[in-house]
C-alpha cells in the first residue's frame, strides 16, 4: 500500500509534529507533503529523502515568512500529485487537509483545529493586527473561508483531537469527526515517588493566549512560590510583571532539556495551566508524572483533567479565579484527594500507542 502524509509546515518541531511522527510509526514507508521544509531544524525528525514541499519553498525567505503566505496556500496544497497513493492522511490546523486525491483513494484528515484566524478568532487576530495585514484580511478571508469550507468535503474521513474541535468542525464545516486525542508520550514520564516540594509550575510558550500572567499575578498575590518554564516574544513583559511582587519567589528557567523539565513536573504541588487549548498536551505530561492541574476549565482541559480527581478548574480568565482555584487545591491535597496512581493511570490512557491503533483502524477502514 502506497502512503502519503501530508502536513502544514515543517519549520520548527512540536506537538503537531509529534502526531506527524506517530502517522510514520504506522506507516513508516510513507511520504511526507508539506508546504515549506526548514531542513537544518527538522532533518533529524523528517529526513530530506522522505519530504515534498510546494512551490512555496522557492520564494525567497519562505520558511520565515510562511505564515504571510495564507493566499498561496490553497494552490500550494492542490498542486500535488497524488493520485498514485492508495492512502492519503492529512495533518492539518490550516491547509494541509486541502489536497485533491482520486475517488480510489481514501482519504482521511487529522485536524488540530479548523483555521482559527479565517473562522471564531478572526476578530481576535483581525484587532491585533498591523494596517496592512487587516487591509489585506478584509479582502481576502472571504474567499479563504469558501475554499476552507469546500476543501473539507472533499476528505472521507475526519478525525478532531478533541470534542472541543469535533464541535467546531460540524459549526464551520457541518461535518463529523471522530475523535483521537493527539499522542502523548507517557513511557518517558513518571513520578518519581517523593512527595511534591513547595512550589507550582507554569510552563508553555510565553505568548498573549497561553496567560502565563494569570500564574504570575495570581501567585503574586498569595505570596506562593511559582517556577516559571520556557520562552518567547513576552519574556520581558513577564519578568517586568514578576519583579513587582516582593513577597513571594517566582523564577525564570528559560529553556532547559527534557530532563529538567521532567524535574519540575514530578517535584511540583501543581501545574497552572490558563490557556484555552484545543487539546493541550502538557497538563496530561504533568498527570504523568502524578501531579494535578490547576487549569482554566474551558477547551481541551475538560477533556483532559478531572475535577477534583487529576486537578481542579477555575472558570474565569481572571486573576480572582486562579487565586481561588489555587485556594481550593491546597483544601483538596490536605485532605488527601489527589492520588499519584489515579492520576498517572488517567494519563496513561492518552499513551502514543492508543494513537496509533486508533488513526490505524480509522485510515483503514474504508480501505477495507
Amino acid at each position: 500500500m502506497k502512503v502519503a502524509i501530508v502536513h502544514d509546515w515543517l519549520t520548527t518541531y512540536g506537538g503537531a509534529e509529534r502526531v506527524v511522527e506517530e502517522m510514520l510509526k504506522v506507516y513508516p514507508e510513507a511520504d511526507i507533503y508539506t508546504l515549506v521544509y526548514d531542513e537544518k531544524k527538522m532533518s533529524r525528525h523528517f529526513p530530506k529523502e522522505k519530504v515534498h514541499a510546494s512551490f512555496v519553498q522557492k520564494i525567497p525567505f519562505s520558511k520565515k515568512l510562511y505564515t504571510k503566505l495564507l493566499f498561496l496556500m490553497p494552490k500550494a496544497f492542490e498542486s500535488f500529485d497524488l493520485t498514485s497513493y492508495n492512502l492519503v492522511i492529512a495533518s492539518s490546523s490550516c491547509c494541509a487537509k486541502g489536497v485533491i486525491t482520486s475517488p480510489d483513494t481514501r482519504f482521511v484528515a487529522y485536524v488540530h483545529s479548523p483555521m482559527r484566524y479565517a473562522w471564531d478568532l478572526y476578530y481576535d487576530y483581525f484587532r491585533s493586527s498591523g494596517f496592512l495585514t487587516r487591509f489585506f484580511m478584509k479582502r481576502m478571508m472571504g474567499k479563504i473561508r469558501q475554499w476552507d469550507y469546500i476543501s473539507s468535503q472533499r476528505i472521507d474521513a475526519i478525525a478532531a483531537n478533541s470534542s472541543y474541535i469535533k464541535r467546531r468542525i460540524k459549526k464551520f464545516w457541518n461535518r463529523d469527526a471522530q475523535v483521537i486525542f493527539p499522542p502523548v508520550d507517557t513511557e518517558r514520564l513518571g513520578p518519581d515517588g517523593l512527595p511534591p516540594e513547595d512550589f507550582y509550575v507554569a510552563f508553555s510558550r510565553f505568548v498573549p493566549y497561553k496567560r502565563i500572567d494569570l500564574a504570575i499575578k495570581a501567585c503574586g498575590e498569595l505570596g506562593k512560590k511559582l517556577i516559571v518554564i520556557g520562552s518567547g516574544s513576552q519574556e520581558a513583559e513577564l519578568k517586568k510583571l514578576a519583579s513587582s511582587y516582593k513577597n513571594s519567589v517566582i523564577t525564570f528557567t528559560g529553556r532547559i532539556s527534557d530532563e529538567e523539565v521532567s524535574a519540575y513536573l514530578q517535584k511540583c504541588k501543581a501545574l497552572i495551566f490558563s490557556a484555552e487549548e484545543d487539546f493541550g498536551i502538557i497538563p496530561v505530561e504533568v498527570q504523568c508524572c502524578g501531579r494535578p492541574v490547576i487549569a482554566y476549565g474551558k477547551g481541551g482541559a475538560l477533556e483532559t483533567v478531572k475535577d477534583g480527581i487529576t486537578g481542579v478548574y477555575f472558570d474565569r480568565q481572571e486573576t480572582s479565579s486562579v487565586k481561588e482555584a489555587i485556594l481550593r487545591f491546597e483544601e483538596l491535597s490536605r485532605n488527601g484527594a489527589f492520588d499519584v496512581k489515579t492520576i498517572t493511570d488517567h494519563a496513561k490512557t492518552f499513551s502514543a500507542q492508543r494513537f496509533r491503533e486508533e488513526i490505524k483502524e480509522l485510515a483503514e477502514r474504508g480501505l477495507r
